[in-house]
C-alpha cells in the first residue's frame, strides 16, 4: 500500500502551520509539518494534535544542503514518493530594519530563491504522477514591480531556463553590491525581488513538468494574501485561516485538471495574469 505524503516547508507557525491544518484534514496521507527549529516544530505539531490532526514532524533547514538530504532520505525510505510539496518556507527583512540592504538582499535570495530551489532539486525528483507542488510567491512577486522593461521582457522569456533565472539572481546581487540595483530598475525591495525569482521559477518549473514523463505533475505559484502573521507584523487584513486557502486549493486539486497549471493563483483562487500591469 503506497502512503501517500505531503510536505509544507517554514510550517510551524503563519500561513504553512495553516496549511498544514488544511490537509490533515482534506489530504488523503501523511502530512509533513517541516520547520528549521526542532522545538518549535515538535510544539506545532502537539498545538495540531490537540484539535484533533495528526501531522509527523520533519526538521528541515532549506539553507543548509544537509538538512534537505536528510529529509530526502526520510521520504524515500519510509514513503517512496512524494505527492504534495508546498514551498513556504520564506523570510523577509521588516521596513525598519538597520541590517544593511546588501546583507538583506544576500540572505533574503539565499532563503526565498536559492534555497526553495535547493529544495526542488532535491525533492522533485520523488514527485509520483498526479503531484501538486505550490511555491508560496506574494503579491510582490508580480512582475509590475519589476521597474525596468528590460529585465521584465528577461524575466518573463517564455525560453528563459532555471540556469539563466539564476543568473538574474546573481546579477540582481551584482547590482545590489554596486549600489546600481534602483539605477537598473529591479524592484524596491529584496523580498519583491526574491519572490518575483520565485514566480519566475514556478512557471519555468511548469514547462519542465510540461515534457515530464511522469503524468499529470502540476505546479502553481500562490499569493496568500496580506495575511495577518509575524512577517506582517500582524498588520496583515486576512486571518490565518483566509490566507491558507489557495495554497491548500492548489495543493489539493484532483487529478488530471485542466487549471490552473503554471499559474499565478490570487487568495481568493482566481487565476491572475502575473505580467499584468495593473
Amino acid at each position: 500500500m503506497v502512503k501517500r505524503l505531503a510536505v509544507v516547508t517554514g510550517s510551524n507557525k503563519g500561513i504553512g502551520f495553516g496549511i498544514v491544518e488544511v490537509l490533515c484534514k482534506k489530504f488523503d496521507g501523511t502530512v509533513m509539518l517541516c520547520s528549521r527549529d526542532l522545538k518549535r516544530g515538535q510544539e506545532a505539531v502537539d498545538s495540531l494534535k490537540s484539535k484533533g490532526c495528526n501531522p509527523v514532524f520533519h526538521q528541515l533547514d532549506i539553507t543548509d544542503e544537509s538538512s534537505i538530504g536528510k529529509l530526502k532520505e526520510t521520504i524515500e525510505k519510509e514513503y517512496q514518493g512524494l505527492d504534495v510539496l508546498v514551498n513556504n518556507a520564506a523570510i523577509a527583512f521588516k521596513n525598519a530594519s538597520t541590517v544593511p540592504f546588501v546583507t538583506q538582499a544576500e540572505e533574503t535570495m539565499a532563503v526565498n530563491f536559492f534555497a526553495t530551489l535547493s529544495v526542488c532539486k532535491a525533492l522533485f525528483p520523488l514527485l509520483r504522477p498526479h503531484a501538486r507542488v505550490v511555491n508560496v510567491s506574494s503579491s510582490a512577486g508580480m512582475l509590475r514591480n519589476v521597474r525596468s522593461t528590460e529585465l521584465k521582457t528577461r524575466i518573463a522569456d517564455p525560453n528563459l531556463t532555471v540556469d539563466g533565472l539564476i543568473t538574474l539572481a546573481n546579477e540582481y546581487l551584482n547590482d545590489v553590491r554596486a549600489n546600481a540595483h534602483n539605477d537598473k530598475g529591479w524592484p524596491n525591495s529584496a523580498y519583491s525581488t526574491s519572490k518575483v525569482m520565485l514566480s519566475a521559477l514556478t512557471f519555468i518549473q511548469a514547462r519542465e513538468f510540461g515534457k515530464d514523463t511522469r503524468e499529470d505533475i502540476v505546479i502553481n505559484a500562490v499569493h496568500p494574501g496580506y495575511v495577518d502573521t509575524d512577517m506582517t507584523s500582524h498588520n496583515g487584513t486576512l486571518t490565518i485561516e483566509q490566507g491558507c486557502q489557495a495554497p491548500a486549493y492548489c495543493a489539493l486539486l484532483p487529478a488530471n485538471v485542466n487549471e490552473p497549471k503554471g499559474a499565478m493563483i490570487w487568495f481568493d483562487s482566481s487565476i491572475v495574469d502575473w505580467q499584468s500591469t495593473n
